[in-house]
């Protein structure tokens, strides 16, 4: 698939993009390379192939989920202006 240069100046103006016609040629090409390359990646037998996440056979270490800090709930609404229910209240900024 190749773009013609009408097509990238309908793409650019849906898109809001105001292109002068020397940059509507530079993006036609660069377009068109996009296209040959993805038509050349579908171009590959990839039968047999197992879809993979990571290039390398790689894994997270992960640490045990476990609580790490102690509940302080209360002394950070003992300092807090105004609370109420257990919820912070704030002043009232859109009328």
């Amino acid at each position: 698939m190749s773009l013609t240069l009408e097509q990238v100046q309908r793409i650019a103006h849906l898109a809001r993009i105001e292109v002068s016609a020397d940059e509507a040629q530079v993006t036609q090409g660069h377009l068109n390379g996009i296209f040959q390359l993805i038509e050349a990646m579908q171009a590959v037998d990839t039968r047999g192939v197992e879809p993979m996440a990571h290039a390398q056979d790689v894994s997270q270490r992960l640490r045990p989920d476990e609580v790490s800090e102690t509940d302080r709930r209360a002394a950070f609404q003992a300092v807090a202006p105004e609370t109420e229910a257990g919820l912070y209240l704030v002043p009232k900024v859109i009328e």
